[in-house]
């Protein structure tokens, strides 16, 4: 069951590199934001890659996009 939730994950990932782009940052940019690793911000974002997050790393990357952390979670 690790992989229950993959679609949702992936959809988390895109919607945080749509807010990413929109705001002109590169990948790297918003790793050095939240003082993380660019690969990471990579794998979060990269739709063939199951990589889950904690809510408290979600919270973190919608401090620093400034979009609040449910628009990163509405899936409509």
């Amino acid at each position: 069951m690790q992989n229950e939730f993959a679609d949702e994950y992936k959809k988390i990932g895109l919607k945080i590199a749509y807010y990413r782009k929109l705001k002109g940052w590169t990948q790297e940019q918003l790793a050095d934001q939240l003082n993380v690793a660019t690969n990471f911000i990579g794998q979060i974002e990269a739709p063939n890659i199951y990589k889950p997050i904690s809510m408290h790393t979600l919270f973190r990357i919608a401090k620093a996009l400034e979009v609040p952390a449910y628009k990163i979670l509405d899936f409509d």
